[in-house]
């Protein structure tokens, strides 16, 4: 027995996912002993610099993404093989994320008024300048800028720029049609599934290089941020934003254990590595490609898979969704601003709503934050207030995305095995 434990350890901490969380502990460890040891100046040189093993993997996981939803998607549909199939799917994928979407967005609504993190706070020494970053990109949250993240103009500029949902467009379509055709597509429908599985290869290759990635990442946070000092000055709002992203993921798992029954416990156990990789990187984006591999090896058909989770990376972001009002309200709150339920209801839905037509934008939740906050009359600037917490916030945020998205995907694709199944004992 103690052999077996010993055994367990070791593969535990040679596997991908004991690994990042050992280059978790160094990165922090690096980052507090050089924060407290040299000056600001040489930690912000050091944090640019040792936060490029971050960007490396990031980029090399965004080369991935593009031919591999192209190529799967393409295949997946083509499997499916009629339109009917597909608007099952995706009437079911959008009625879910959507779901989803309205109880993350009401979590945050509901601590954030009972805990009232805002009410009382004294924040000195805010960089107001430090906004216009994040608030400077507010325009793009227009019915004109939705329309163009979800319709291509050109499949190779979506590539480029990884606009995943117009990628899933041009592939629902190019799938449709060379399925139409039938016989005929094969050769090409064969040497897509091919190249699908060699980018699934190279996954591999990438993820060897995640705890690198993670060890830049967070080393490069914790030598220019004093943690014990954002934890005291922020300790009421990160509290109270830590029990409300608690919430949703004892909600969501409890949710999963309803449909998926004990497979729930395999599930959470394999994709243990995204989740890591996600809250290291503070990227959901990051883990695209290995979360894709899991789930098929879960038993998700990759039909499903490859249809559901680039949606899913656009429309059902649970962990962003109940930051966006909590964060929304909280700088109400700072300021004074009263807004009464009927006006938190309607904010709820703008956020609903405007959240959809970002994927791809960088620092996302803080965009549709400030554009929200213009909305409503609530200082736009305010969102200075959140940024010297916002990254470590986004860590737990990211991790959420990837839970809610493994979950949707796994439970549609369950769904669908149950159908395939009854319509097979109903011919017999």
């Amino acid at each position: 027995m103690q052999q077996v434990t010993e055994t367990k350890k070791k593969s535990f901490l040679s596997g991908l996912t004991g690994q990042i969380i050992i280059a978790m502990v160094l990165g922090a460890t690096l980052g507090i002993i050089l924060h407290n040891y040299i000056s600001p100046e040489a930690a912000q040189s050091f944090s640019n610099k040792i936060k490029m093993l971050a960007t490396i993997f990031i980029r090399l996981v965004q080369m991935i993404i593009s031919p591999l939803v192209f190529t799967t998607l393409v295949v997946g549909i083509a499997k499916l093989g009629d339109i009917k199939t597909v608007g099952r799917i995706g009437g079911k994928a959008l009625a879910w994320f959507f779901t989803a979407s309205f109880i993350s967005l009401l979590i945050g609504l509901f601590y954030v008024n009972v805990l009232q993190p805002g009410v009382g706070l004294k924040l000195d020494h805010v960089d107001m300048a430090a906004a216009s970053e994040v608030t400077g990109k507010t325009k793009i949250l227009s019915v004109e800028n939705f329309v163009e993240h979800i319709v291509p103009k050109s499949l190779f500029e979506a590539m480029a720029t990884n606009e995943i949902l117009q990628i899933v467009i041009f592939s629902i379509f190019f799938g449709l049609a060379a399925a139409s055709l039938g016989s005929t597509v094969k050769p090409v429908i064969n040497a897509l599934d091919k190249a699908s599985h060699i980018v699934l290869r190279m996954v591999n290759y990438v993820m060897n290089f995640a705890p690198i990635g993670v060890f830049g990442a967070i080393a490069g946070v914790f030598a220019i941020r004093d943690a014990e000092e954002l934890v005291l000055t922020y300790f009421k709002f990160f509290g109270s934003f830590l029990i409300g992203i608690s919430t949703l993921w004892v909600l969501l798992i409890a949710i999963g254990y309803i449909f998926l029954k004990g497979r729930m416990t395999e599930l959470l156990k394999r994709i243990l590595g995204p989740l890591a990789i996600a809250f290291g990187t503070t990227s959901s984006e990051a883990v695209f490609p290995k979360l894709t591999e899991e789930l098929e090896a879960f038993g998700v058909k990759d039909k499903v898979v490859s249809f559901m989770l680039p949606l899913g990376y656009s429309f059902n972001l649970d962990g962003s969704m109940m930051y966006m009002t909590f964060a929304s309200i909280f700088i109400a709150q700072f300021y004074g601003v009263h807004l009464d339920l009927g006006t938190q209801m309607v904010m709820l839905l703008v956020l609903m709503l405007t959240s959809k037509g970002i994927a791809g934008v960088p620092r996302a939740s803080l965009v549709v934050v400030a554009a929200t906050c213009g909305m409503f009359d609530i200082p736009v600037e305010g969102i200075a207030l959140i940024l010297p917490i916002d990254h470590f916030c986004d860590m737990f945020r990211s991790a959420t995305n990837v839970l809610g998205n493994a979950l949707a995907t796994s439970v549609v694709g369950q769904w669908e095995n149950n159908k395939e199944l009854a319509a097979a004992n109903l011919e017999e």
